[in-house]
C-alpha cells in the first residue's frame, strides 16, 4: 500500500470529490457517496466516479481512508469492473463544518 500522505479519518468525514486508488496507487475515481444500513448503522461502502459513471467500493475492499486518498484492496482490473450501485441508503456527505455544528449540539454549543 502507497505511503499515507496524510491523516486517517472516519467514514463520516469522508468529502464528495476525494480520490480513490487502488492498492498499487493507481486513483481510478472520486467520491460520490457514503452508503450505510441504517438498521445498524454500518458502513456499507462508497459510491465512487469513474470515466463509466457510477460504481460501489464494498467495505470490505476499502483498506484505509485519509483526508486526501480512499486507498482500496483493488487491483486496477477489479476496480475497472465495478458494479453498479444498488439499492442501499445514501447518506449526504456534509461539509467539515457540519460535523463540528452537530457535535456542538450534542454537547450543548450552538451557533447564534
Amino acid at each position: 500500500m502507497p505511503e499515507a500522505p496524510d491523516h486517517p479519518i472516519a467514514y463520516t468525514a469522508l468529502q464528495p470529490g476525494t480520490p480513490v486508488q487502488t492498492s498499487d496507487g493507481h486513483d481510478f475515481a472520486t467520491v460520490q457517496a457514503v452508503l450505510v444500513d441504517e438498521k445498524v448503522a454500518v458502513f456499507d461502502g462508497i459510491v465512487v466516479h469513474t470515466d463509466e459513471g457510477a460504481r460501489f467500493v464494498d467495505a470490505d475492499q476499502i483498506a484505509s481512508i485519509y483526508t486526501t486518498h480512499v486507498f482500496t484492496t483493488l487491483s486496477r482490473e477489479q476496480a475497472a469492473n465495478l458494479p453498479l450501485p444498488a439499492g442501499s441508503n445514501v447518506i449526504d456527505i456534509k461539509p467539515p463544518r457540519s460535523m463540528a455544528d452537530r457535535l456542538g449540539r450534542m454537547f450543548g454549543r450552538r451557533k447564534r
